[in-house]
């Protein structure tokens, strides 16, 4: 059994705090950013044209995360409004983060005459790196409770502000998530220069991490079950899953505009 009693709260100031999530999940936007525009430096294309788009995909990520984040959780936030807007309190959802930014790239490209697909493919191994990175956090917090478990790796909570305070042990999904992100990342970089389809190493990364989180999921105890008990992230894995597989197997061409 792993115990972990770290403070989640790094910084105190009133109302507002500063979380291990929060501070991670920052590093991964950073990293998200920053590494793209130094691939597009190699690739010749713009950097500037990848911190551009971030003005637009960042802004629409936080905003897709904490949207899915309310629908999954609508029954409590119906009956508490107020706390729709209150993001420093915690609550995102990944799946909304990524078709947030999606968006936001998307419209910036229509705008401004880009074709995304090559951006596309390099920003998918910096935005699962991204995505591993913030599950620092996850895990330094005790987020996302889990099923119990008695495996040696079982984790335990031992402060009294972690969400997981006083649950047995259980498995640490978010580590497992981290792990498999960190592998996507590892199998996408050496895929970055032997794809030459345009658009299809992002797809790649879509079927790889919604079919990965499509499993894990089983383990989560913190996502409400939407139909034929799967919750609502594996609905959206499923469907993700199916929409990024279909032009891999069928066209020998993908634009994404």
């Amino acid at each position: 059994m792993i115990q972990i009693g770290i403070d989640p709260v790094i910084i105190r100031l009133g109302a507002l705090s500063l979380t291990w999530h929060s501070l991670f999940s920052l590093m991964g936007i950073v990293v998200g950013v920053w590494l793209p525009a130094r691939l597009a430096a190699k690739a010749g294309l713009s950097p500037d044209t990848v911190y551009s788009m971030a003005i637009w995909a960042v802004p629409g990520g936080i905003v897709g995360a904490r949207l899915v984040h309310v629908i999954d959780y609508w029954s409590y936030y119906a009956a508490n409004p107020g706390a729709i807007l209150a993001i420093w309190t915690g609550g995102i959802a990944i799946w909304g983060a990524i078709f947030g930014g999606s968006v936001g790239a998307l419209v910036y490209a229509r705008v401004n005459g880009i074709r995304l697909a090559p951006y596309a493919d390099l920003i998918a191994p910096a935005l699962i790196l991204g995505q591993a990175i913030g599950r620092i956090g996850d895990i330094i917090n005790g987020e996302h409770f889990s099923k119990l478990t008695d495996l040696p790796w079982g984790v335990v909570y031992t402060h009294p502000d972690s969400p997981a305070y006083g649950l047995p042990a259980s498995h640490p999904e978010v580590a497992y998530e981290l792990i498999m992100n960190l592998l996507i990342f590892a199998m996408l970089w050496a895929l970055r220069k032997r794809i030459r389809r345009e658009g299809n190493l992002f797809l790649i990364y879509l079927v790889s991490y919604s079919a990965g989180r499509f499993l894990l999921s089983f383990l989560r105890l913190d996502s409400n079950t939407v139909f034929l008990s799967l919750n609502q992230a594996q609905w959206i894995s499923l469907l993700v899953l199916v929409v990024s597989l279909l032009p891999l197997l069928l066209l020998r061409r993908v634009h994404l505009v």
